[in-house]
Parts: C-alpha cells; sequence; structure tokens
C-alpha cells in the first residue's frame, strides 16, 4: 500500500517539534504508514497572513490526506482554539487540531534523561526544576521553563551559556523521545490522541 501523507500547520518554525508527537500518535493508532510534511510557509516570497489563508496555501502547496493544524491555547481555552480552527478548515482534507495547554513545550517537560542528552550532557546532576507532569498545563510559560531546565543542564555560564543554542536543541529533546505515552495524563494531549484515533478509524486508516 502506498504511504499516505500528512502535513502539519504551525505557527511558526518552532511548532517543528511537533512532528515526533505526530509520528508517534501514527504509529500506535495507524494501520497504514504516514509519511510526514512540514508546511514552511515562511520560505514564500509572500507569506499568507491569517488562519484560513495559512490552512489554504498548505495543502495547496503540501498535499495530504490528513492535516494537522497547531495552535498553541496560551491564555484562551482550549475549546476556543479548537473552534478557531474548525471555523477555517475546508471539507478537504480531514484535519485534527493539535492545541498543547498552554504552549507546546508543555509537552516536552517530562523526559529528564532525554531533556539532559539533549542538552549534550547526559550524566549531569545539575537541578533541573522540572514541574510534575500533571501541573504542566497550569504552568504561564512553559517555554521559560524548558529552555531554563535545558540550560541548567547544559551546566555552562557566561559567555558559553549566552550561545547556547537553546532553540536547537529543543528540536533534538523532541527527535530523542521515543514514548510519549506519559503525556496521556494531560487532558489537552489525551483529547489529541482521541481525536487522532477518531479520524483514523472514520477513513479506515486504523
Amino acid at each position: 500500500m502506498t504511504d499516505l501523507r500528512y502535513t502539519l500547520l504551525g505557527d511558526g518554525a518552532s511548532d517543528k517539534v511537533l512532528l515526533p508527537v505526530l509520528d508517534w500518535l501514527l504509529a500506535n493508532h495507524a494501520a497504514v504508514p504516514f509519511t510526514r510534511q512540514w508546511a514552511d510557509l515562511q520560505r514564500l516570497l509572500d507569506p499568507p497572513v491569517g488562519l484560513e489563508q495559512r490552512v489554504l496555501r498548505a495543502f495547496e502547496i503540501y498535499p495530504c490526506n490528513l492535516l494537522f493544524v497547531h495552535r498553541d491555547a496560551e491564555r484562551a481555552p482550549r475549546a476556543a482554539r479548537i473552534a478557531e480552527i474548525h471555523a477555517v478548515l475546508q471539507p478537504q482534507p480531514p484535519a485534527v487540531c493539535v492545541v498543547p495547554v498552554r504552549m507546546q513545550e508543555a509537552w516536552f517537560l517530562f523526559n529528564e534523561p532525554a531533556l539532559r542528552e539533549a542538552a549534550g550532557r547526559p550524566a549531569s546532576r545539575n537541578a533541573l526544576n522540572l514541574p510534575p507532569l500533571r501541573r504542566t498545563e497550569a504552568i504561564p510559560d512553559p517555554k521559560s521553563v524548558l529552555h531554563n531546565a535545558l540550560l541548567a543542564a547544559s551546566g555552562l555560564h557566561g559567555r558559553r551559556r549566552r550561545l547556547f543554542p537553546v532553540r536547537a536543541r529543543v528540536h533534538r529533546l523532541a527527535d530523542l523521545i521515543q514514548d510519549f505515552a506519559p503525556l496521556r495524563a494531560l487532558p489537552a494531549f489525551a483529547a489529541l490522541e482521541a481525536d487522532v484515533r477518531a479520524i483514523l478509524l472514520a477513513h479506515g486508516w486504523a
């Protein structure tokens, strides 16, 4: 069987870290293989503005069988972000909303060994001050928490700490994590998994 394709449309370049999460979900629930695409609309000479235009251009340039649209919940309720996305989606292709609470970085705070390895010091013992998993959705700024944890794990100081490529190490962290099952304790992730399972079943891909 020919592989199906999925496309991830995000708000910015940092959203690419969600690809390993989606790969894991599809590997666990799809009976058919999917290949992934990142909708890199910022490379266009005239990037589309507004969610509706971005969805249209993403499907035009990165045609797929399944579209994932990411928006962080930030200060809005998750349901409000879902409604915003559904308001602009077209009938085709089938689409799933990816809405972490509050930011996607909350989904990468649970694996301390992978975080230390991503920082380049897997044997480090520096205190990382990671929150308990079940509290990560309540953290006002999980991006800062994650970046600070990577910096702490690096053990660097002064100029070397300031030059530490923390954003690149976040992407490395996403690739290092092999099992996202612990995130099922978070309501937003559990809802995403249920949506993925439902759409796969509805289209005979489960």
